[in-house]
């Protein structure tokens, strides 16, 4: 789930966001990561498989509306140490 951590200016190309990162399976362990859209794209497109009209239509829903969520996308362990995830 992303959410926009300040009002989107007009004409603005990126916008700074709030990425709460949620285990599967119901396990408890919400992670907040700030970080903005064009750097959480470019992380979506080269770490994931999602298809190139999951990640357009996700997109769309991040300067649309104020929280925007993408379900069941899986990230590999280097990730999510990558983003502060995990710590060792």
């Amino acid at each position: 789930m992303t959410q926009m951590s300040s009002p989107l200016n007009d004409g603005a190309e990126t916008i700074p966001l709030s990425l709460t990162i949620r285990p599967s399976c119901g396990v408890p362990g919400d992670y907040q990561f700030a970080t903005d859209s064009a750097a959480l794209m470019r992380m979506l497109q080269k770490k994931t498989d999602l298809s190139r009209d999951t990640l357009k239509r996700f997109e769309g829903e991040m300067y649309s509306f104020p929280c925007a969520r993408l379900l069941g996308v899986e990230l590999s362990e280097s990730v999510l140490t990558e983003i502060g995830y995990f710590i060792d």
